[in-house]
């Protein structure tokens, strides 16, 4: 399958009115980020070419330079791309891979529980409803 390559980064999401999304869009005015449902063919299509080993749907998974990054690598690699106070949290780098990520999967795991779910989305602006990759599929291949 053949994919448009344009070196921004992907953030491969969970849902639909997806809070984190939310929070980055607040915090990259310079639209660094791109963003994919993982429900899409197109999301499962870069993940199994990316690691075919790891075919799991994760609440975030991020695309950037051709690495693939999930749990609690994937937030720390966007919070390092972000403008803002949030940019502190990259020093959680220092603590073990595997202490961030069982906290990452507990916090995901649980997220409507700590941050609700909404009921409506915000309709986007033009400029930003030009960051979410859209596919359709034509004679075999997803194209942008």
């Amino acid at each position: 399958m053949k994919v448009k390559k344009d070196n921004q980064p992907i953030i491969m999401f969970d849902g639909i009115c997806n809070h984190w999304v939310q929070f980055v869009i607040k915090r990259d005015p310079k639209g660094i980020f791109k963003f994919l449902s993982l429900q899409s063919d197109l999301a499962r299509s870069l993940i199994i070419n990316h690691n075919p080993n790891n075919t799991q749907l994760d609440y975030i998974i991020l695309i950037d330079k051709d690495q693939i990054y999930t749990e609690s690598t994937t937030i720390l690699h966007i919070i390092n791309k972000l403008t803002g106070p949030i940019r502190f949290f990259i020093l959680f780098w220092i603590i073990p891979k595997k202490i961030r990520d069982r906290a990452y999967r507990f916090i995901a795991k649980n997220r409507y529980r700590f941050f609700g779910k909404k009921e409506s989305c915000l309709v986007p602006s033009k400029e930003i409803q030009n960051r979410f990759i859209k596919t359709k599929i034509e004679s075999g291949k997803i194209n942008e």
